[in-house]
């Protein structure tokens, strides 16, 4: 009996170069946002339950999105952008955080959305194809 062959499946965004400028725009703009933070000292976090519900949200978005990549560049923009909405909610719900521990979130946001957006950058090119 002959095996079923398996499709491969294709990568999320890697040569799709709509989604991967769309995914660079929005890392761009929330790495400029958290630089801005940063150079106008503004290091607090909003708190409120609307505000962790929606964090929550979006971190078990990307955790979904996290487990349907198929390469490097997409682990790595689906990995910064999950570690960051995971400091987000934390510090969301942590409304006692001391300034630098706050400050310190901020700029590890800054340096994770820039990571984010760079590898939304590499994934525009279409991934290598094994040579047979």
């Amino acid at each position: 009996m002959e095996e079923p062959v398996k499709a491969k499946k294709e990568h999320l965004i890697c040569g799709k170069p709509v989604l991967g400028a769309a995914a660079f725009l929005l890392c761009a703009y929330f790495a400029y946002a958290s630089f801005a933070d940063v150079r106008d000292g503004d290091f607090y976090w909003q708190n409120g339950w609307w505000i962790a519900l929606t964090w929550a949200v979006w971190l078990v978005f990307s955790a979904g999105l996290l487990s349907e990549t198929r390469c490097w560049r997409e682990r790595v923009l689906f990995g910064s952008v999950l570690t960051v909405l995971t400091i987000g909610l934390i510090l969301c719900l942590w409304s006692s955080a001391t300034p630098a521990a706050a400050r310190r979130a901020r700029e590890a946001s800054l340096g994770l959305w820039s990571l984010a957006a760079l590898a939304a950058l590499s994934s525009l090119q279409r991934p290598a194809q094994p040579q047979n």
